[in-house]
């Protein structure tokens, strides 16, 4: 059997409040998932612990009795956590999720820049593609996510579920490895194909790129030899002369002013993009409140990087 004991602290908060809802903004998820993990709890006890029939909830004659068992096993795990960490919820860390390049080259100099105005912020950062992002801010799974934001791209988010800040703007800029006259070695304005350096089909960026070739005749010189999710990926491949991308600028801004990377195209065909910092506001986490209530008082221009 096994068991996760947000699963015994969630069964505790629906005992306790008898209403679904309520326990999800008990314990900081959206409803959804709250009652995915009671589901999860007695699949793998094997009983029904919930009447569902009733309203408010109640337990059935099975999960009364588990009540007791559960109730003891939180009490204890969380007396010898405190007895152990010494931590108070005030410190407590925000969980943040970020596309990889957001993750690399973004958020070290956007975090610094946020606590000079807010002061110490405690962070745990995980870098993951934006769609797995999207999906563990839905089940509640973190507290903030970092990704870009492209209005013509498919994959949205309700603002009224998801709000967020826009933190920044980025260019998506073609480029390539410069030959011993400066010159991109692929050229977007010549007649010659070009090997293209491509994200992977679930990427977001390549969502992106895809929407400026869609109608363009240039997707037709476009051998794809490499494929990746991430940009820095892209990035290495570019740097060894394999062939051409489209990088966010902020990941090459030293690489274009040493010159060791050049535009393979102008500006016509660079890809603007923001940078949007996302909370799901069915989660009500008081370290997130309290961030956001503060941000909400700072200065737009200060919040972007």
């Amino acid at each position: 059997m096994n068991l996760e004991t947000k699963w015994l602290e969630d069964f505790v908060a629906l005992a306790n409040t008898r209403s679904f809802s309520a326990s999800a903004r008990q314990r900081h998820v959206t409803q959804p998932a709250f009652s995915r993990r009671i589901r999860a709890l007695e699949q793998a006890i094997g009983v029904t612990l919930v009447d569902r029939s009733t309203t408010p909830v109640g337990l059935t004659s099975e999960g009364q009795l588990f009540l007791v068992t559960a109730r003891n096993l939180v009490e204890q795990l969380n007396e010898s956590l405190s007895h152990l960490r010494g931590l108070s919820i005030a410190n407590e860390a925000l969980d943040i999720v970020a596309a990889h390049s957001l993750a690399l080259s973004f958020f070290p100099p956007w975090i610094s820049r946020l606590q000079k105005g807010l002061g110490e912020l405690p962070t745990r950062l995980v870098a993951m593609n934006v769609g797995e992002a999207i999906h563990v801010l839905r089940e509640g799974n973190c507290d903030l996510m970092l990704a870009y934001y492209d209005p013509f791209a498919t994959m949205q988010l309700d603002a009224e579920v998801f709000p967020s800040f826009s933190i920044g703007k980025v260019n998506m800029l073609p480029v390539s490895l410069p030959d011993e006259n400066g010159k991109p070695c692929f050229s977007l304005q010549g007649d010659a194909s070009i090997p293209y350096l491509a994200y992977t089909q679930g990427a977001f960026l390549g969502r992106s790129v895809r929407m400026l070739l869609k109608n363009d005749p240039l997707r037709m010189k476009l051998r794809t030899v490499y494929e990746t999710a991430m940009a820095e990926g892209l990035k290495g491949m570019v740097l060894q002369g394999i062939g051409a991308a489209w990088i966010p600028d902020f990941c090459i801004r030293e690489e274009l002013k040493s010159g060791r990377l050049v535009r393979a195209g102008d500006e016509s065909w660079d890809i603007p993009l923001e940078i949007r910092l996302y909370r799901c506001s069915l989660v009500h986490k008081p370290g997130v409140e309290k961030l956001w209530r503060q941000m909400m008082k700072l200065p737009r221009d200060f919040l972007q990087a």
